[in-house]
């Protein structure tokens, strides 16, 4: 149980405490409720690229990683398509410091020529490195284009087209700035040794804003939004590439449903089924054999809309694709024919939660999820996942795999090797 308390202040920042007495560091961590599905079509990239504007200093903190260093603090960032975080991690007695690097950074960051840019060159030789020189470094950016036509997960948080980012002049990123970073576009999570009085105090004084006292209603920043809707898929579709890569590679992938879907853990637990550790049947079977297959896996895209499930393999040297193709197909069949024993469905269950305890085993990981859930729209979510997927039957297993796996929504991504 993770215990928290939540807050609205009265500047519209919505403010999570929670007591962590197993560490002596405190953790500040803030999530904008923006991501790549916000950004225009013809203008995308912006959220990544402001999670890198963001470092580029205020003028009272001009060198914001040289503070947390000095402090022996580390802090970082990343975007998805559905917001962008950014979090602080340092010693307690130093907490006030981050709290005013966040709220500075919020409520005074001024973006200039110059420092844009910087960080259009910055994310243009990350795309570069990350997406064009690594092996199969541009796997999401086709299999996005493929899975989604109209949904704006169409395109990675790197943006559709690189040259969006490149080419942005200083009024449109200064407008998407302004329609995101607000104080009551935010969620801010404090987790340290302190009790919830001491750290609301120490918010309250930094960012100037007080507790917002007749505030009542939860809100639900991820549902807030409308976006034009994914057509359902009504035939199979196929995209073949060649790269300069070690080996070739296979990844299938089905539509599935939104995070808020009554089969969201049944779905999970299927991928649970299928690869999670080394006694799951895509690994028993092909690994621990040798046969077939060097890699295999089977997981979600984790996105809060429409998402995809996946299945990715790598042949071995020889085994021509299209066998390994059916095997995956036939893997995904047999989950809709037959029901999981109750045996795997409860070392599936098992593993699921013992992974996610893992995950929540640091106070900066349970600052996030508090964020992360209260994003979603129930904070409290965080504590009854164990309860929700309890919940899943074979048989409730077995009606997510029939929703999942349809032909004519299959979409099959093959890189092979040049």
């Amino acid at each position: 149980m993770i215990e928290y308390r939540k807050h609205l202040l009265d500047n519209g920042l919505t403010l999570i405490t929670h007591e962590a007495d197993d560490t002596p560091l405190a953790t500040v961590n803030m999530l904008y409720n923006v991501g790549s599905r916000d950004e225009d079509p013809q203008h995308t990239g912006f959220a990544h690229l402001f999670e890198h504007l963001m470092f580029s200093g205020t003028q009272r903190f001009p060198d914001f990683d040289s503070v947390v260093n000095t402090l022996g603090g580390e802090n970082n960032a990343f975007t998805n398509n559905d917001y962008t975080n950014y979090y602080i991690t340092l010693p307690t007695d130093s907490l006030s410091t981050a709290l005013a690097l966040e709220a500075d950074r919020l409520n005074n960051f001024v973006l200039t020529q110059e420092a844009l840019e910087v960080q259009q060159d910055v994310v243009t030789d990350e795309y570069k490195q990350r997406f064009l020189n690594q092996p199969y470094g541009d796997m999401w950016l086709l299999l996005r284009s493929l899975c989604y036509t109209r949904y704006p997960y169409r395109w990675s948080p790197i943006g559709a087209d690189i040259r969006h980012v490149g080419e942005a002049t200083l009024q449109e990123v200064q407008a998407f700035h302004g329609r995101y970073y607000r104080p009551d576009n935010a969620i801010l999570a404090v987790a340290a040794p302190l009790s919830h009085e001491e750290m609301l105090h120490r918010v309250e004084d930094v960012f100037e804003a007080s507790l917002d006292t007749h505030a009542t209603a939860s809100r639900k920043f991820a549902t807030e939004r409308e976006y034009e809707a994914e057509p359902q898929q009504l035939q199979p579709r196929r995209l073949e590439v060649e790269r300069d890569v070690p080996s070739d590679a296979i990844y299938l992938a089905w539509p599935m449903g939104d995070r808020w879907d009554p089969l969201f853990c049944a779905s999970d637990l299927v991928s649970d089924v299928l690869s999670n550790g080394k006694s799951s049947r895509l690994y028993s079977k092909y690994i621990r054999s040798g046969q077939l297959v060097t890699e295999v896996d089977a997981y979600l895209s984790a996105d809060a809309g429409p998402g995809l499930f996946i299945m990715s393999a790598k042949p071995r040297a020889g085994v021509d694709v299209e066998t390994v193709v059916e095997t995956l197909r036939k893997e995904a069949r047999l989950l809709v024919d037959e029901r999981v024993t109750e045996k795997e469905m409860k070392k599936a269950l098992n593993k699921n939660a013992f992974d996610f305890s893992c995950t929540q085993y640091h106070a900066s990981d349970r600052a996030l999820s508090l964020c992360y859930y209260t994003w979603l729209g129930d904070t409290d979510l965080i504590n009854r996942r164990s309860e929700n997927y309890d919940t899943v039957t074979p048989e409730v297993l077995q009606r997510a795999a029939s929703e999942i796996f349809r032909q004519e929504s299959e979409n099959l991504l093959i890189i092979r090797k040049k």
